[in-house]
């Protein structure tokens, strides 16, 4: 028998969610003092009404639903499933107020790929953004990255068993403090005092390669956004094209690589312990499989033939490799080169990289290192118990922080994960095949929209079906939740219907 969720279910997901959307209106006072410092009047007016929604519909909702009740593992998961919706419609009314977006669905996807970290865009007209809206594009890389549920733990929430359920809703499950809370303020710290070296070291690039300081130091700050939490929006619509600098890409690939790795390992690397960053299972299997892809990919543009010496080999092939492994987006190269320069070969081994994605706990999508790490480990089991004697006993075990027993549960939700990746990016790839675009081509685009990366190979753009894009928006979100909240609000609808 199912039950029907009750008045009590109700009020304590309203008022979680009511105190998220309040958090993430607060956010817009950041465009907003940008907007009035360099005197851009008409954005502000259009932050001020979006933030002026959103704390009214936050409000509304914790005065109807106030609770003292701590939330259950199902109202967790309903909350930010919800809140990663609520931050999609909530920051496209700024975008779509710009007049940069054709439609309120086109703000829509922009707002999903912004917070999710993906960096697919329907943007129009980038190059001539206010720098207001251009900072609130990757200002939600920001939010997004570390996670929109973490600004209501480290503000707004109180009690560590609902604070935990939140925490794992949005496909967290790995304490680096004590408690979530502290875990939360320390990601925000660790996130802040990178953006500050990294904005830093960007900038000086940019003024030595000819940018005005001021111009210099905000692009270095949303490249770094970009880079770091792994989204991939860039200022101007070339990308990392536009800054012609092998010095800015070298930087951009650390950033990127630094994005991807754990916020845990990120804790053990300041406090002193960087043996972990060998010994982990997430860094030596993200070490073994970017070298295993990139030789396919490397394989592929050597056939091809296009980069002639090493320095545009890297910079044209290894980049776009990182990019899409670490599931950035950035790119070195115009989407439509990867149809009409890059062969087959190489298309694959750019899909597997975005199919792979970084480590858990971190600012990526798609199926994360320690899940490839762990299946390799039981594989390896399994061949052991098939060679040696059947009285032997087989205990199978790897270092994640510290040395971890494997065990069948752990396999289990590995696989389960890999498998649900998998088929939602054959869906994607099913419904670009269905709208007359090629299967190779589908499913580099649709495994790009499911792993949060934002390559693309052309299909993304303004003028795709309405229906493609409300794929991409679901593949986005979903990936980027990783299944387990999305299914608890599927349940929690159909129980809404039938239950009793």
């Amino acid at each position: 028998m199912i039950l029907k969720p009750g008045k009590k279910d109700i009020k304590a997901i309203g008022y979680y969610l009511g105190k998220i959307i309040v958090g993430l209106s607060l956010t817009m006072v950041v465009p907003i003092l940008v907007g009035l410092a360099v005197g851009e009047i008409s954005p502000v007016v259009d932050f001020l009404i979006s933030m002026q929604a959103g704390l009214l519909i936050g409000i509304i909702l914790i005065k109807l639903c106030n609770t003292d009740c701590e939330l259950n593992w199902m109202q967790g998961m309903v909350v930010v499933s919800l809140a990663w919706i609520a931050a999609m419609f909530l920051g496209a009314i700024p975008m779509y107020l710009s007049g940069h977006w054709g439609s309120y669905l086109d703000a829509c996807f922009d707002a999903m790929s912004g917070f999710a970290t993906t960096g697919l865009t329907l943007v129009q007209r980038l190059d001539h953004m206010s720098l207001t809206h251009n900072l609130w594009r990757h200002l939600t890389l920001f939010i997004g990255g570390q996670g929109i549920v973490i600004i209501a733990l480290s503000f707004f929430v109180k009690g560590a068993s609902g604070a935990f359920k939140l925490y794992v809703g949005e496909a967290r499950d790995e304490k680096i403090m004590p408690n979530v809370i502290h875990t939360s303020r320390f990601i925000w710290m660790v996130s802040i005092a990178y953006l500050i070296i990294g904005t830093f070291v960007l900038s000086l690039i940019g003024i030595f390669g000819g940018m005005k300081p001021f111009s210099a130091i905000f692009h270095g700050a949303c490249i770094f956004m970009a880079a770091f939490d792994t989204g991939g929006f860039s200022p101007q619509s070339q990308s990392i094209l536009y800054y012609r600098s092998f010095a800015f890409e070298i930087a951009t690939v650390i950033i990127m690589i630094l994005g991807a790795l754990n916020f845990r390992l990120h804790y053990h690397i300041w406090a002193g312990n960087r043996k972990e960053i060998v010994k982990n299972i997430e860094t030596t299997t993200l070490f073994v499989s970017i070298i295993t892809v990139f030789s396919i990919v490397a394989i592929g543009l050597n056939q091809s033939g296009i980069y002639p010496n090493a320095v545009m080999f890297f910079r044209k092939g290894f980049f776009q490799l990182i990019s899409a492994h670490t599931g950035t987006g950035f790119q070195t190269i115009y989407s439509m080169q990867f149809v009409k320069e890059w062969n087959h070969l190489a298309l694959v081994g750019i899909i597997l990289a975005m199919g792979l994605g970084g480590a858990v706990c971190s600012t990526t999508g798609a199926i994360k290192m320690l899940r490839v790490g762990i299946i390799f480990k039981a594989f390896v089991e399994d061949i052991k118990r098939i060679i040696l004697p059947e009285k032997a006993i087989v205990i199978q075990k790897f270092h994640h922080i510290k040395n971890v027993f494997l065990e069948d549960r752990q396999v289990r939700s590995a696989l389960l994960i890999t498998l649900a990746y998998l088929v939602l990016y054959l869906i994607g790839a099913y419904v670009g095949m269905f709208y007359g675009h090629p299967f190779l081509r589908s499913l580099f685009e649709s495994t790009s929209a499911s792993a949060n990366v934002g390559l693309s190979c052309g299909i993304t753009s303004p003028s795709m079906p309405a229906v493609l894009k409300v794929t991409y928006i679901l593949q986005m979100w979903a990936g980027r939740l990783e299944f387990m909240s999305v299914f608890t609000l599927i349940g929690f609808f159909v129980a809404a219907l039938k239950g009793e």
